[in-house]
């Protein structure tokens, strides 16, 4: 029996591979080995990980920082209510908090468990400039870029066994350690970057507001380290000039009716304190 089943599963990764080698000769996100259910597992995994990494993960209590949370959640609804996400309604798409002044970041587990920093939200001015990061980032688990990424990064061995729940919590940690700074292919940014856009379009905020954070990091002219998703590829200035490319294509017109975004904003940033 055990011999058939090291059969049965040196079958399946053979499939699998196939399948990997396949989608990796695909232009954009090409075909996914996993289910959108091994996602969901995934993701839920990597929550449970990080949860238990307060140290290197400082999440903001969701009990006594209400407001900050209902301002983040209703800014993620209003992108979900865009009507533009593939899987909408198939991920849990929650929300935290990471308190860090120092980390200029965000980042998106697969099954869409969204992670963003205070020195993000800080250095922002805007929610449209938070918003189009935010639609980048829930771009890359939409469109499921994430775990074809993990794949190539960790080998499909580790995934499949991550999915099956044989992982050792080592194993875990580890990849919960590199999340935030997971590198993307270059059509994986592009992609990232257009559907950014896609979502924001019928939104109220600017749909070009993912080029805001670019545009200000290369005016300062900073050696800090840089986010992940301000990736060398393609180059920061081809990104933005796309990004805007795409709100003109789209005929994009989305401005903050009531004229309060920034000092909205404002007191949101304040309430991280």
């Amino acid at each position: 029996m055990k011999s058939t089943n090291k059969v049965v599963r040196a079958g399946f990764a053979f499939v699998l591979v196939t399948m990997l080698f396949a989608s990796g000769c695909k232009k954009g996100t090409g075909l996914n080995i996993f289910s959108i259910e091994d996602d969901k597992n995934f993701g839920a995994k990597m929550e449970t990980e990080i949860a238990n990494n307060p140290t290197q993960y400082p999440l903001l209590d969701q009990a006594t920082h209400q407001a900050s949370y209902a301002y983040l959640n209703s800014l993620k609804q209003n992108i979900l209510a865009s009507g533009q996400l593939t899987h909408a309604n198939d991920f849990v798409w929650k929300l935290y908090i990471i308190k860090d002044d120092n980390t200029q970041n965000a980042f998106c587990t697969p099954g869409g468990y969204i992670y963003v920093y205070t020195g993000l939200i800080k250095y922002l001015n805007n929610a449209s400039s938070l918003a189009g990061v935010i639609g980048h980032e829930m771009a890359h688990a939409d469109q499921r870029h994430s775990t074809n990424q993990m794949t190539k990064q960790y080998g499909l061995d580790l995934l499949v066994s991550i999915v099956a729940g044989t992982t050792s919590g080592g194993q875990l940690a580890q990849i919960a350690a590199s999340l935030s700074t997971l590198a993307f292919s270059r059509e994986d940014e592009k992609d990232a970057d257009a559907h950014s856009v896609i979502y924001l379009c019928p939104t109220q905020y600017r749909a070009d507001g993912a080029a805001d954070f670019f545009e200000k990091i290369i005016a300062s002219g900073t050696s800090q380290p840089v986010p992940a998703f301000l990736s060398t590829h393609p180059n920061p200035d081809t990104r933005v000039a796309n990004i805007h490319a795409k709100k003109t294509e789209l005929n994009c017109s989305g401005v903050p009716s009531d004229g309060t975004e920034n000092a909205d904003y404002t007191a949101f940033k304040a309430s991280l304190n």
